[in-house]
């Protein structure tokens, strides 16, 4: 709709009357056409009053602000100046819009599905931080948690287009340091030694055999604290961490005439770490793992730490397949499958043969793993005399 000024002053002023403005004054008003609110109604009824600023200003200026009646001259020529600026609007703007980004994405807010992606992520932190990586979780929590991992898969398949599927086994986005934050299984099951031991399983009886197995195993050592669980994972090797902390001296009752059955503050620290060659699946969303070696680093237990150390104690698990393979009527050294049904920049969503599922994060881009050689075998000695000089003697040393 085209306005001349007469009109828009009118429109502008209460009471519908027209006025004749000071010149600067008029210029103000008629450069406000120019602007893109202008051509929204709403901005006429936003502007129902004319500014004080301005009313001071026409005040200001020695000019007497008369009634009169527009001329045919004046009309015209306003409508003129009136079309030439309104030409200035409908010139093409300086950039396009992409018409298959979404107003949201040009804003610079999240879409739909991603505020849904984060908010499913969300419920599964908590999740799996209130039940210490899914340890203690009850049945209810751990169907939750199924639901919300399911969610999470499903919005991964449906952004794969059918002509260029995901293939986040061979992404460089996965490669780097990733620790587990949630498991519905043993935490120790995400190495590749336990995967491998699963493989080795023919039927589905000896699957639950396995199962049992590693539940009794955790429960054998229930006196010990799980640390860190986590994999550094390159362009063709995996090597999985698996820390664990056990208290030197539980029971002193069962050793010493002491009434007290409590433990010292002295602990066995060391940490399970196995290695294993990985080679993407034809499809990209798996990888064939094989198992290479197991050893114990980062051990600070005295003397037994050096023999740790050297490379001849670790245990060659591809050699002693090998071995098996050439002895063993059936026998192969297994290649378990470990498919990934979930990657971003911090999210690692795997199962492994039976479906068991493993939630990652990402803690940084590094792909070489964790150098021990700096824990003192000590059995924690030094910290705790360490605290006791900070908290007690104060010796500067």
């Amino acid at each position: 709709m085209k306005l001349c000024a007469s009109v828009l002053l009118a429109v502008l002023v209460p009471g519908g009357h027209t006025f004749t403005l000071h010149h600067s004054t008029q210029k103000r008003y008629l450069g406000c056409l120019t602007t893109p609110a202008s051509r929204n109604p709403s901005f006429i009824r936003l502007s129902s009053n004319v500014p004080k600023d301005v009313l001071e200003e026409e005040n200001n200026s020695g000019d007497n602000i008369e009634k009169v009646e527009p001329s045919v001259e004046d009309d015209i020529m306003e409508e003129q100046d009136d079309k030439t600026k309104m030409s200035n609007i409908d010139q093409k703007p300086e950039f396009e819009v992409n018409s298959s980004s979404s107003a949201s994405e040009m804003m610079g807010q999240p879409t739909e599905e991603k505020q849904s992606s984060h908010l499913v992520l969300q419920k599964m932190l908590m999740i799996a931080s209130s039940t210490d990586r899914g340890q203690f979780a009850s049945k209810e929590q751990k169907q939750s948690m199924g639901e919300l991992i399911s969610q999470l898969e499903s919005m991964y398949i449906s952004n794969s287009a059918a002509d260029q599927p995901t293939r986040p086994a061979d992404s460089k986005e996965i490669q780097g340091t990733w620790e587990l934050i949630y498991s519905n299984t043993q935490l120790f099951r995400s190495s590749p030694f336990f995967m491998a031991g699963r493989a080795v399983c023919q039927t589905e009886e000896e699957a639950q055999r396995y199962d049992w197995f590693c539940d009794m195993h955790r429960a054998a050592l229930a006196i010990s604290e799980i640390g860190k669980v986590r994999q550094i994972i390159s362009s063709d090797r995996l090597v999985s961490e698996f820390e664990v902390n056990v208290g030197a001296v539980p029971f002193l009752s069962d050793f010493t005439p002491l009434k007290y059955s409590g433990g010292l503050p002295f602990t066995i620290n060391g940490a399970i770490v196995s290695s294993a060659d990985i080679t993407p699946t034809n499809e990209g969303t798996a990888w064939q793992i094989f198992m290479d070696k197991v050893e114990i680093k980062g051990s600070n237990i005295p003397l037994l730490r050096r023999i740790l150390d050297d490379e001849r104690v670790a245990l060659q698990s591809r050699s002693l397949g090998s071995f098996l393979e050439e002895n063993v009527s059936g026998y192969k050294n297994p290649r378990p499958i470990f498919k990934t049904t979930y990657l971003d920049d911090s999210i690692r969503i795997s199962r492994d043969q039976d479906g068991k599922v493993f939630v990652y994060g990402k803690m940084s881009e590094e792909t070489e793993p964790t150098e021990y050689k700096n824990i003192e075998a000590d059995f924690s000695l030094l910290n705790l005399l360490e605290g006791l000089n900070d908290n007690f003697f104060k010796f500067s040393i």
